[in-house]
């Protein structure tokens, strides 16, 4: 008789296709590595020109007399206006910072053909930037899509909050096969103007998708986001969305149907990738003109390495060990 392998098919396809709740909650550790304070950050934009974040929201504290050398701009015109004299506003930095993410569980993310599915990588993403927020003290929240459910978390903290936002990022129905057939993929916009309820001016947004179906209704949704928070593009995707393998015929499948792929002709291997090379040009320069940052990152890579390289993050540096006079041994 056969032997039954469905047990094993289900247990191969974790952190594949979907992913664990036990997987995302051990990369707790990894992400002390991924510090969001914006003393650490620096988001490379284009070339050697980087960009720091803006840091904490501020709140307003009072209004006192006006001083010498105040920020003309901080002038606080009513209780000028009431007393006749002078007065500026005082501004105190927000203990807490709100860390939003924006995760996509559209169909176009459930693809792949190295290591995991882009949905997987998304997933394993967040759940790093929600440790780290954790473990800065800031609140988390955001937003996590699909194109039939879409499940907002106002922002709160501790680890209570990390872990809250990885039970919904694991148990998404989006991850069940049969919610996805026959779906069509959605804008982007929509959930887009959710995050806008749950955002608060001083926010550290990061939006963590392959960016299909951007329309200028999304990019406009994007840029009232980035006028008063700072706002992370992470561009996920597949090495076989950015350039086709060498010339063969190749079969394709998603577990039920197969697909022949054939890649001999040249000109379409060229055109293919340039179209890859356009769009992710587009969101870089996009992003540049309204202020925010760009990664991205391949369903091929080390996560937190290449985060850390993106962010402008220092891996931490291993000391030698010392012996008992005193050098370090190699």
């Amino acid at each position: 008789m056969p032997k039954d392998t469905s047990k094993n098919s289900e247990t191969n396809a974790d952190d594949v296709v979907r992913i664990k709740q036990s997987t995302l909650i051990s990369l707790n550790r990894d992400a002390r590595q991924l510090p969001l304070n914006s003393a650490s950050i620096r988001a490379q934009f284009n070339g050697q020109y980087l960009s720091t974040f803006k840091g904490r929201g501020m709140e307003f504290d009072e209004s006192r007399p006006y001083q010498p050398g105040d920020d003309i701009r901080a002038m606080d015109w009513r209780v000028t206006a009431r007393t006749g004299k002078a007065h500026s506003k005082v501004f105190r930095e927000e203990r807490e910072r709100p860390v939003l993410l924006w995760v996509d569980y559209r169909q176009p993310m459930f693809f792949g053909t190295q290591q995991h599915f882009k949905s997987v990588l998304a997933s394993k993403v967040a759940a790093l930037l929600a440790w780290s927020t954790a473990h800065h003290g800031d609140r988390l929240g955001g937003l996590i899509f699909s194109e039939t459910e879409h499940i907002e978390l106002r922002p709160s903290r501790g680890k209570s909050a990390s872990l809250h936002f990885i039970k919904q990022l694991a148990q998404h129905s989006a991850w069940n096969n049969k919610n996805r057939q026959s779906v069509h993929t959605k804008s982007a916009a929509d959930a887009l103007s959710r995050l806008q309820r749950v955002n608060k001016p001083g926010s550290l947004i990061f939006l963590i998708s392959d960016f299909r179906n951007m329309d200028e209704l999304g990019w406009a949704k994007l840029s009232q986001l980035s006028r008063h928070s700072d706002v992370v593009l992470i561009s996920t995707y597949d090495p076989l969305e950015q350039q086709l393998p060498p010339a063969g015929n190749y079969k394709i499948s998603d577990g039920k149907k197969e697909l022949n792929l054939n890649t001999y002709n040249k000109k379409q291997r060229q055109q293919y990738q340039q179209r890859f090379l356009n769009q992710q040009s587009q969101l870089k320069n996009t992003s540049m003109k309204m202020g925010m940052h760009y990664l991205n990152i391949s369903t091929a890579d080390e996560i937190l390495p290449t985060l850390q390289k993106q962010l402008g993050l220092k891996s931490p540096v291993r000391r030698s060990p010392v012996n008992k006079s005193g050098v370090s041994e190699k």
